[in-house]
């Protein structure tokens, strides 16, 4: 149960106020014809409040701060997704929301028992190659989903949260180096190395290279913290050498990019508005439309631009919306990305997976706003807790689960001290 229920109690106040606030502005500047519209909408967000509030208690945890900025940030969604064109509850978007609340619950039950996830270490890897093969037999011709009817499915999305699993657990093995000619190496370290360029390269050969500064912001945070583990042992100029490799490799991919992300990277938007610059071109005139508080929920024309509620998302809500509410909603996320830092991790290894869920939010947050902005080249990739997807919201989901798992971790009782102690008294009695 929670350690102090009158703080509880006063933040789940705020989100229920937060939420009002908005609601009570889709009332009042909605777009709407009947207004059981929006009686409807709110009747399902502050439902879900509370349902989340009371379900949250029955984890013992000894923070739920993690799970408040959830719920705020998801019903935030779910209000913007459901006044894009016009005010109707998007059923679809609010099942997935409440999919990925439970999604949470598994990722902090998972991951909080640090010696279970380390010895269970080998099923990450072997699941991110299982993924790796599905996208490359069952995903079409170099495509990144799978279609099934009406649901898309996502693979290389469930890779995140694998990927950040091996990052961390490979943590531990910093301190058995091996003997290979000259160099002292970790052989988890080269396994590593290995999976973080297959998944470069089915990246690329998908053609989804938007992805790819997510699953190197992962690789980087955990090279970084694999460095500072106590008694690793990096040298100077390894780490000067291994810059240099990363920022020649860099050189290399875009120089050699392929031809459709060159004209991405060269494209000037105003002279192509109907081609390569169509959907920055709209975004940035619709931010400029919304101004500081947005032309209405629901009254909007960049609805009718592909991708609306996820690629340009941020665009949409500005417009809508305004900038103002758009900063809150991006402030929310950062938020919860900062709290590893206010909260710190209670031990190394939840401190690692709790650095990599949180690279992989803010790049995925900063390339969907920058891209937006135009301030570089567009890539497609969702806001977390934002965005419409289901692979995406079930995944970021699971990996604010793997935050909360670092602020209450559960640590394995250790067997040698209960069998001194037994010996002891056997040693006594006799």
């Amino acid at each position: 149960m929670c350690a102090n229920p009158l703080a509880y109690a006063f933040s789940c106040f705020f989100v229920l106020i937060a939420h009002g606030a908005m609601l009570l502005n889709v009332y009042i500047n909605g777009n709407y014809s009947d207004v059981s519209d929006v009686a409807f909408l709110a009747a399902a967000v502050i439902s879900l409040d509370l349902i989340y509030f009371i379900i949250s208690l029955f984890f013992r945890q000894k923070s739920y701060t993690v799970d408040l900025l959830l719920i705020l940030i998801l019903n935030m969604s779910v209000i913007f997704q459901s006044c894009f064109g016009g005010v109707s509850l998007s059923v679809k978007h609010y099942i997935t929301c409440i999919t990925a609340l439970a999604a949470c619950k598994a990722g902090y039950l998972i991951c909080r028992n640090y010696k279970w996830l380390q010895d269970k270490k080998l099923y990450a890897y072997v699941g991110i190659c299982i993924l790796m093969l599905v996208i490359l037999t069952l995903t079409g011709s170099r495509s990144m989903w799978i279609e099934l009817g009406s649901i898309t499915i996502q693979p290389s999305e469930f890779i995140k949260p694998l990927f950040v699993i091996a990052c961390a657990t490979s943590v531990i093995q910093q301190q058995k180096k091996q003997k290979v000619l000259i160099f002292n190496v970790v052989y988890e370290n080269l396994a590593l190395f290995g999976l973080t360029a297959a998944i470069c390269l089915l990246q690329w050969w998908c053609r989804d290279l938007g992805s790819l500064p997510t699953f190197i912001g992962i690789y980087s945070c955990g090279f970084m913290l694999r460095i500072c583990y106590p008694k690793a042992k990096f040298s100077k100029k390894k780490l000067i050498a291994a810059g240099i490799l990363l920022i020649i490799i860099a050189l290399i991919g875009i120089k050699f990019a392929p031809e459709y992300v060159q004209q991405r990277l060269h494209a000037d938007i105003w002279s192509d508005q109907n081609g390569e610059g169509y959907q920055q071109s709209q975004a940035l005139i619709a931010i400029a439309n919304g101004g500081w508080f947005g032309v209405g929920p629901g009254k909007g024309e960049l609805c009718n631009v592909f991708a609306y509620e996820s690629d340009i998302v941020f665009a949409t809500i500005c417009e809508e919306w305004g900038l103002l509410y758009a900063l809150m909603m991006i402030f929310v996320i950062l938020i919860l990305v900062a709290l590893p830092l206010i909260n710190p991790p209670r031990s190394y290894f939840h401190g690692t997976l709790s650095a990599g869920v949180c690279a992989a939010f803010t790049v995925q947050m900063a390339l969907n706003i920058f891209g937006s902005c135009n301030l570089i080249p567009f890539t497609g990739v969702t806001i977390p807790f934002i965005s419409a997807g289901g692979s995406s919201l079930m995944v970021s989901g699971f990996m604010a689960g793997m935050i909360i798992a670092g602020q209450s971790p559960a640590f394995p009782i250790s067997e040698k001290p209960r069998n001194q102690n037994t010996a002891s008294a056997r040693r006594a009695s006799i």
